[in-house]
Order: C-alpha cells, then sequence, then structure tokens
C-alpha cells in the first residue's frame, strides 16, 4: 500500500503529533475498488460484444433465439420493439400445432439430412 499513499501535498506539515492528509491508510483501497469498478464494467461490455447482445438494446430490432439447455429442454425468446416474450416448449405445447413436413437424419460425422416427404 505504500505506493497509494501521498507523503506531499494539501495539508502535509512535516512529522510529529501533526495530522498528514496523505497518511490515511483507506486512501489505497478506494483507489483499489475504483479500479474494479472500471473492471467490472469493461468485462459487462466485452460479455455483451461476444455473445452479439447489443441488439438487446435497440428498439428497432427484432430477433428470435432459441435455447436448449443441458436437460434438453427448449425455450424460445422473441423480442419485437420493447416486449421481450419467453416460451418454454414441450411436447405438450407442442402437440397438435403443426404437420409432420419429412424425417432429419444425423450421420455419423454429425452432419444433418432432411427428407421431405411427398
Amino acid at each position: 500500500m505504500k505506493y497509494f499513499k501521498r507523503e506531499h501535498g494539501p495539508g502535509h506539515q512535516g512529522r510529529g503529533n501533526q495530522v498528514v492528509i496523505g497518511d490515511d491508510p483507506l486512501s489505497g483501497v478506494a483507489n483499489l475498488f475504483d479500479i474494479g469498478l472500471v473492471f467490472i464494467v469493461g468485462l459487462i461490455v466485452t460479455i455483451f460484444s461476444a455473445y452479439n447482445l447489443q441488439d438487446m438494446f435497440n428498439e428497432k430490432s427484432e430477433f428470435t433465439m432459441i435455447k436448449v439447455n443441458k436437460n434438453q429442454e427448449m425455450e424460445i425468446i422473441t423480442k419485437k420493439g420493447n416486449k421481450i416474450k419467453a416460451m418454454k416448449v414441450t411436447k405438450e405445447k407442442a402437440k397438435g400445432r403443426g404437420e409432420r413436413l419429412g424425417i432429419a437424419y444425423k450421420l455419423g460425422d454429425g452432419s444433418m439430412i432432411y427428407v421431405p416427404e411427398d
């Protein structure tokens, strides 16, 4: 903490029984707190840039995002204007709402093939 202390400046009157403003031991902690705040703000900006989440704050943007968690539960998140809507998709909710279009096959190399029905 010796690097954060001020030894000379306003209020410095020498040694002895006189109070020196720069000898406050907590002045270094305040500087570390400021550095921590700057780091946190930078981290938040970096995360939003990395995951392309800037569109969440744009009022004119519209998007749909599909999220699947580790339990294979699907969630559809849509944004239109200022409204964000999240809907969990289950087999019960999707039952009877569509028609079968074809069959998708996953090959051994990880690629997928869609075969439409006649």
